[in-house]
């Protein structure tokens, strides 16, 4: 408390200090899109939302993005990256790879300092551009692992760039991230949730890249602008959630329960009344990082143990970007 009251004081110059809503309990990077993730004591913030996060993604033979929607066993794909690869500054070497790990399937590493082939045409969602190919052995691997025509793409970032829905946060970018650079979720409001079900789950099933503790269920929803580590996030639209959470994380297995659950206190009829109703549910909070939009500097870290300072909030969610 005394540390997060000190960090207030320093950003406007002394006067009452704000006591934290939360503090970080767990921070997540997804490398490949739609496999599994990686929980790590600290994470640094990149012009694209967490280093790593959504760097590669899984495509079919025209392109187009795997996800857990059509192909749940991305579920099981473990993915690891050298620990060193979470601190300032590191850079990979001839020795440094993305290794991965699946049922049936041999390990496969990727060398993170080799670039691969441009292809053109990869697309997800409403993006289409070039990307880079991790080749043939990847392409093997996931071939063989899902049952069809695969291959391991990573974002090409010397030519390519997928900006943030502009109605929401004007000039961010993300990879290949479903639309947002970041998405925090409250301990708290899983905890609610799993009040609701006759099975416990745990965070994965949101796959979320800050989760918090410590502030009341769904207090995510009302924040709108907080600092972590003297970096400002500006909390830009609640995250309606899609198949994926139903999805078991340890199996690949679907049960509809979540959905039909979240759908009973977490639906737009429930929490926005007054407007055109999307049969939508919603889960966590959509997040940009102003220090994002700026070249890289140090300290631009964000560490478990961290103090949640939320400087600006709506009043409920029926007000709420969504």
């Amino acid at each position: 408390m005394e540390k997060a009251s000190s960090l207030l004081s320093s950003i406007f110059g002394g006067g009452t200090p704000i006591e934290p809503s939360a503090t970080v309990s767990s921070i997540f990077v997804y490398p490949i899109k739609s496999c599994r993730g990686l929980s790590v004591p600290q994470a640094c913030v990149v012009s694209t939302g967490f280093r790593w996060d959504r760097q590669w993604l899984v495509v079919n033979s025209k392109g187009r993005a795997y996800t857990q929607r059509v192909e749940p066993n991305l579920a099981l794909v473990e993915v690891e990256l050298p620990p060193e690869a979470f601190t300032e500054n590191w850079e990979p070497t001839a020795e440094s790879f993305l290794v991965l790990k699946a049922p049936g399937m041999d390990v496969l590493s990727i060398p993170l300092a080799k670039t691969g082939e441009i292809v053109d045409e990869v697309s997800v969602w409403e993006w289409s551009g070039s990307a880079l190919d991790e080749g043939a052995k990847a392409s093997e691997w996931f071939s063989n692992y899902l049952g069809k025509p695969s291959r391991l793409v990573r974002f090409n970032t010397a030519s390519e760039t997928r900006v943030v829905d502009p109605n929401f946060a004007r000039g961010y970018k993300t990879m290949f991230s479903d639309e947002y650079p970041f998405l925090l979720i409250s301990q708290e409001s899983l905890n609610a949730l799993n009040k609701l079900l006759q099975e416990p789950i745990t965070i994965n099933r949101f796959r979320p890249n800050i989760l918090v503790e410590g502030c009341e269920p769904f207090s995510e929803d009302l924040w709108t602008v907080l600092k972590i580590n003297k970096m400002t996030f500006n909390g830009v639209k609640l995250c309606a959630r899609c198949k994926v959470p139903t999805i078991d994380q340890e199996n690949g297995i679907s049960n509809p329960e979540i959905t039909e659950t979240l759908k009973k206190f977490r639906s737009d009829q429930v929490l926005r009344p007054a407007v055109k109703q999307q049969g939508k549910v919603y889960f966590g909070q959509n997040l940009v990082c102003k220090e994002s939009l700026s070249s890289y500097g140090e300290g631009r870290v964000v560490k478990v143990g961290d103090p949640v300072l939320v400087l600006q909030k709506i009043s409920s969610a029926a007000v709420a970007a969504a």
